[in-house]
């Protein structure tokens, strides 16, 4: 990439060149510029694929930052985001980060409580909203909050009758006259961002207590952006499909690697549509969770067991060749002739159908945000897609990431470049670099309590292996003691329950108990399917099964043979059942989808009760 990048000069049409700081801004417009592709950005509306060019996407930034100067947004003001990922998501994001401002992005999950309390305890002055169904479920946060001083749509209809809110299109408009009255303002303003500038306050989801504000700079955005560029193979021909929510740091921080690359980005607004939008977009590479590969999964496993002789046969078959291909490739062994042909012949006959869902194109998956289970790793690594499971936090970015001509199947990688990691006597994983926060938002205490000697103390237990990689055990809090004073790490439990079938979430539970349970919400369809067999009524509600003892059993079953492999205490003596998901709106998930375990105690306390006697 260039050291520099181009600006429009004063009543021409040529471009001067302006020198490249570390700024997510100077880099993400140097790149759409250098690259010029047409495809840079993509959007669906309706039934057809839009695109934005890169050098639109930078005119349309400089606008709405214009624009957000003439509203009186200054350097360290702070302006919030929610919104579904769309194209506008980025534009505002990163005019915002143009005049020295602070990115506040919010979840469209959140809860509206915590709506409030975000923007009030941040100050945002602005805030930019999608569209009605957002609005509606945020409106009374932010009606409440206290701090605000205009609302922004993106979509043009949304904007609620009366209201002296302004539309993205009409800021910039706003943005555009600003720009031929001076042609050279957003290029002064531009100039005044610096590394080490506050980019974002991003709120933990936190599973207990209110969510506190994690302070990045763009210099730890740009280390990471270096380092997964050093680390990853990514090519300005590949095309990522953008599904994982931008207001996480995860999706974003790859949004902003992908933009240095030249990687034409599509966005996908809903899971909902992830099936459609894959085999139209056909990405080569793309970031996503855990929970996605264990849907996806399931449903290839019910689709080709429920075929018919010869056919379900080669199916179970292909899937038995492929994870001892897998493994033995995983560990570095020798591949029997015998086996590597069967490999083959799984490949064209079963494989050849999976990688063609995802597009037929991906060249590699990574995954982050919770563990993935070896023997997923092991199937979609049989099928010919990769996963490279990797790691971070908020306060962090990312830390590490597999590679793929390093994959080792359990581990999160290694470190990318300029990021050490070394593991505490307890075992805490400790985190040192440019990537790591500047600290909490107005909680120094907080800070101090995870910063020591410029070391980051993750919470999460982990090891490190002789080659470097990294492997995840659990959250440290996570962790509990049975009544036998042994240790259970729970999310550990959990991966190889979810590889289950029959089982949608699961939480492990325990705490001064003298065995381990699980609390279990099954695939209805799945385990319905199950119960044909057994008398059970297929009109029977999900009540009435989760408390039916041959639907237990069932579920036991499946739960005793995935966790017989564990030490004796680890090993799931019981099971219950849930009638219902648990969920963000019913307080049980983060809207990181991380279980708030205290509030499954709480919650399901007399269930629980129940299984120990």
């Amino acid at each position: 990439m260039s050291a520099v990048m181009m600006s429009k000069k004063a009543g021409e049409g040529t471009v001067e060149p302006v020198s490249l700081r570390e700024t997510i801004p100077h880099y993400c417009l140097a790149a759409f510029q250098k690259f010029g592709k047409p495809d840079a950005i993509n959007y669906k509306s309706g039934k057809v694929w839009q695109n934005i060019s890169g050098l639109d996407f930078i005119q349309r930034i400089r606008h709405v930052s214009l624009a957000l100067s003439g509203l009186g947004v200054r350097a360290g003001d702070r302006v919030a985001i929610i919104s579904e990922n769309r194209p506008e998501w980025s534009i505002t994001d990163i005019a915002i980060l143009s005049l020295r401002a602070v990115n506040v992005p919010i979840y469209t999950t959140q809860a509206v409580d915590q709506i409030e309390y975000i923007l009030d305890d941040s100050g945002a002055r602005f805030l930019f909203v999608s569209g009605k169904k957002i609005y509606k479920h945020a409106a009374p946060g932010i009606e409440a909050a206290k701090s605000l001083e205009g609302l922004i749509f993106f979509d043009p209809d949304s904007r609620p009758e009366g209201s002296s809110a302004l539309t993205l299109s009409e800021l910039e408009r706003r943005g555009e006259a600003l720009d031929r009255e001076d042609p050279e303002a957003y290029e002064r303003l531009l100039s005044q961002v610096a590394p080490d500038d506050l980019a974002t306050i991003i709120y933990t989801s936190g599973t207990t207590g209110e969510p506190k504000g994690v302070m990045l700079s763009h210099a730890s955005f740009v280390s990471n952006v270096q380092g997964i560029t050093a680390g990853l193979e990514i090519r300005s021909t590949d095309s990522s499909l953008s599904v994982l929510p931008l207001s996480h740091i995860f999706e974003r921080t790859c949004f902003y690697v992908f933009c240095w690359n030249g990687v034409s980005v599509s966005y996908s607004s809903s899971f909902d549509q992830l099936a459609e939008h894959l085999n139209e977009v056909r990405p080569t590479i793309m970031t996503a969770v855990p929970r996605l590969f264990e849907k996806v999964y399931h449903k290839i496993v019910k689709k080709g067991t429920s075929q018919e002789g010869l056919k379900k046969k080669i199916f179970e078959r292909s899937l038995e060749v492929g994870r001892r291909y897998a493994e033995l490739t995983d560990q570095r062994k020798r591949i029997p002739i015998t086996l590597a042909l069967q490999q083959q012949i799984a490949s064209r006959l079963v494989f050849s159908k999976w990688r063609a869902g995802v597009g037929g194109r991906l060249r590699y998956f990574v995954s982050g945000g919770a563990p993935l289970s070896s023997a997923l790793s092991y199937a979609f690594f049989a099928a010919g897609i990769p996963i490279l499971q990797g790691f971070g936090m908020t306060e962090t970015c990312v830390v590490s990431a597999n590679r793929p001509d390093n994959n080792q199947v359990g581990s999160v990688g290694i470190p990318f470049e300029g990021i050490d990691v070394k593991i505490a006597e307890d075992g805490e994983i400790l985190v040192r670099g440019p990537n790591v926060m500047m600290g909490y938002y107005k909680h120094p205490e907080a800070t101090a309590e995870v910063i020591k000697d410029g070391w980051f103390y993750t919470g999460d237990v982990g090891k490190l292996d002789e080659e470097g990689h990294l492997y995840l055990t659990d959250r440290k809090k996570d962790l509990f003691k049975l009544s036998n004073g042994k240790y259970v790490a729970p999310q550990q439990v959990e991966s190889l329950i979810k590889q289950s079938s029959l089982v949608n979430q699961v939480v492990v539970v325990g705490s001064s108990r003298k065995f381990t349970a699980a609390l279990i919400v099954p695939e209805w369809d799945a385990l319905r399917a199950e119960l044909k067999t057994t008398g059970v009524t297929a009109t029977a509600t999900r009540l009435e099964i989760s408390r039916d003892p041959v639907a237990i059993k069932l579920v036991q079953r499946e739960v005793t043979m995935l966790t017989r492999d564990l030490a004796d205490y680890e090993r799931v003596r019981k099971v219950a059942l849930l009638p219902d998901e648990l969920s963000i709106d019913g307080g049980e998930l983060t809207p990181t989808l991380k279980v708030k375990r205290r509030v499954i105690d709480e919650k399901h306390g007399q269930l629980i009760d129940e299984l120990y006697g």
